[in-house]
């Protein structure tokens, strides 16, 4: 049987999840079919929903996007009827996640031991800031946070810049996604086994791993990383150049591509000259090559050199703003805006498709406690 783009259909999340990691995790779930049930307080719910100005039915369009797809069961887990209910879910559920802050799950009751002491095939999920033990495994965090913490904003920017966090939430993402990855794995495991378990995330191990290349060399070379804007340590030239309406990016990544650029340049010379020849010669000489380049980037508009660069075969790409990212026919053409079924706006797809087919968005976020126990 060919796979469908709904391959996690029959399969139950309960999803404790505030903000930004542990509801991307959930909305991955419920973009891939599994049904997944938020568990929010009854007193206004998920934080997110009053992140920023009301968008829909008074919430915020950052939980409209983490949260489609969802059903919403208001608790209060600090009762005993809250705990009970979110015991009855968890009795035919196959996971849950939650990314509650340190020790808030232990102290409701409903931390790892006791979970899956009470549901043996529950693959329970927590999520934490700076990881499961260790000296600060009790302290919270929050993405700017682990994003100073682990290294990257010190390589983020201008070499002669200040440590600049990444424009993205690559830390809580990225701490959803290995969330997924991980449960997926133990539901593997499970199906052998008959038995759950815990699967342990956090934005310390993610942020970490995204700094692992410059941590790897540190440790085994002793190499300390320097910034480099849109450039690349190891290729010249390899980065962003004004043209004259736009910047464009350009990557030479060996001899080869080189020399056909500095032929589109005018500079056939550049290809025999020992200070260029070699990509090495060039990382050591780039401060006498790259201020040349960016001299005649900037005669011609962007257009013309993308149309030239892509012809020579020399990879490059428009340093696209996100107006024009959206309006970008390949945007168009993979549907990576996805309708949202039964309102007027669009969301950000998952970036996978399965025999072609990327999974839909099947529901909009939930409004608050929406969800009754059948």
């Amino acid at each position: 049987m060919p796979l469908t783009a709904k391959p996690l259909a029959g399969i139950k999340i309960v999803e404790l999840g505030q903000v930004l990691a542990g509801p991307f995790a959930g909305a991955i779930f419920a973009d891939l079919g599994a049904l997944v049930i938020k568990v929010e307080k009854p007193d206004g719910g998920d934080d997110a929903r009053q992140m920023g100005a009301a968008f829909r039915d008074g919430d915020a369009l950052i939980f409209k996007d983490f949260n489609r797809g969802k059903r919403s069961l208001a608790l209060d887990l600090k009762s005993p009827e809250g705990i009970a209910a979110l015991h009855a879910e968890l009795a035919n559920a196959d996971i849950m996640l939650h990314n509650l802050r340190p020790g808030a799950a232990e102290a409701l009751g409903i931390g790892s031991a006791a979970i899956t002491a009470r549901h043996p095939r529950l693959i329970y999920c927590e999520m934490g800031a700076f990881g499961h033990m260790g000296p600060l495994a009790r302290r919270p965090g929050y993405e700017p946070l682990l994003q100073a913490y682990c290294g990257l904003s010190a390589i983020t920017g201008a070499p002669d810049g200040p440590p600049t966090r990444m424009g993205a939430s690559v830390v809580d993402q990225g701490t959803g996604m290995w969330t997924v990855i991980g449960a997926l794995a133990a539901l593997a495991e499970r199906a052998r086994t008959g038995q759950g378990g815990v699967v342990n995330t956090s934005l310390y191990e993610t942020a970490t791993m995204w700094a692992g290349q410059k941590l790897s060399a540190f440790v085994n070379q002793g190499e300390l990383p320097q910034k480099h804007a849109s450039g690349h340590p190891a290729f010249v030239p390899y980065q962003g150049f004004d043209t004259a309406d736009g910047p464009v990016l350009v990557c030479c990544g060996n001899d080869r591509l080189f020399a056909k650029f500095a032929a589109l340049l005018d500079r056939p010379e550049w290809i025999a000259d020992p200070r260029f020849a070699t990509n090495r010669a060039r990382l050591t000489n780039q401060g006498e090559l790259l201020p040349m380049i960016a001299v005649l980037m900037a005669e011609r508009p962007r257009q013309k050199w993308l149309a030239a660069l892509e012809a020579a075969g020399v990879p490059c790409a428009p340093i696209n703003t996100i107006p024009e990212l959206a309006a970008d026919p390949q945007t168009a053409a993979l549907g990576m805006l996805a309708p949202v079924p039964g309102t007027d706006y669009q969301l950000v797809a998952l970036p996978l498709s399965f025999q072609g087919q990327r999974p839909a968005i099947t529901a909009p976020a939930p409004a608050l406690g929406e969800y009754r126990r059948p």
